[in-house]
């Protein structure tokens, strides 16, 4: 470990002013960085793909992480909650940070080989439902997920931090055209499945007996688009009581997650 007081080191760039640095390599001056915070998720940064590039912590939560850090290349930078508070721009009641580098984005047959069960997603724009879901996704044996446009960056922080990490390991990557992109998912034996509270959809069952499932979700507010819903093999809904019309789209993805680990072949 390295000890650090002064909050104006320069060693400690990567992790400057997280509340303002935007740090998303599709924007101009993006760094294209990722940031774990908390033991649990710099932890599973450190069995991921994504390569080390330093860790900032407190003594106390570095000597937890000592045994995941042992071999590690990557400095490691000891300091007090003061000046990392100081450093990144607010108090981290987490005590440590990692960041990595992104490495190359996965290829649409990286993700598909050997899957049974996806999610493809179109304008999922909040961090926090993006997060969510890769959340869900693991937890509930979503073996990848395709990006549709109007997407947020699964990488940004507060999603990678939503996500408990969670977003480090399930492979993902962006779907291209779109919709018509989805045939490529259905060319590899995949059910297409879009998930709607439309009135008019059938029940989740219509997963019974596929070998494959890929599961649609939309955006928070409008929902998937009409050429998205036309673009799948069938529409489907979840049954709810009367007077509500919808979930959030983390949750209806956890809904439906959970179900097709029971309708698959």
């Amino acid at each position: 470990m390295i000890e650090v007081r002064d909050p104006d080191d320069g060693r400690l760039a990567d992790f400057r002013a997280l509340t303002t640095a935007d740090r998303r390599p599709d924007r101009p001056g993006g760094k294209g960085l990722v940031i774990a915070e908390g033991v649990v998720v710099v932890r599973r940064l450190l069995a991921s793909r994504y390569p080390l590039r330093a860790v900032l912590g407190v003594p106390r939560r570095l000597a937890d992480l000592a045994p995941d850090l042992a071999g590690r290349s990557a400095p490691v930078y000891a300091t007090s909650a003061e000046v990392m508070a100081e450093v990144v721009g607010f108090h981290l009641n987490r005590g440590v940070l990692a960041v990595a580098g992104r490495p190359p984005e996965l290829g649409v047959d990286d993700v598909l080989a050997g899957a049974r069960r996806l999610a493809v997603l179109e304008g999922v724009g909040d961090h926090e439902n993006l997060g969510a879901l890769f959340r869900n996704a693991a937890a509930l044996g979503v073996d990848g997920v395709l990006l549709g446009p109007g997407c947020s960056d699964p990488l940004y922080r507060r999603s990678v931090r939503v996500s408990m990490g969670h977003v480090l390991a399930v492979p993902f990557t962006s779907l291209a055209p779109w919709p018509s992109g989805l045939g490529l998912v259905r060319d590899k034996g995949f059910r297409v499945l879009a998930l709607t509270p439309a009135g008019s959809a059938g029940p989740l069952s219509a997963a019974v007996g596929a070998e494959r499932v890929a599961v649609l979700l939309g955006s928070e507010g409008p929902g998937l688009t009409p050429e998205a819903i036309a673009a799948a093999d069938a529409a489907v809904r979840i049954p709810m009581a009367g007077g509500v019309d919808s979930l959030n789209v983390a949750t209806a993805g956890a809904v439906a997650f959970y179900a097709l680990g029971s309708f698959l072949a």
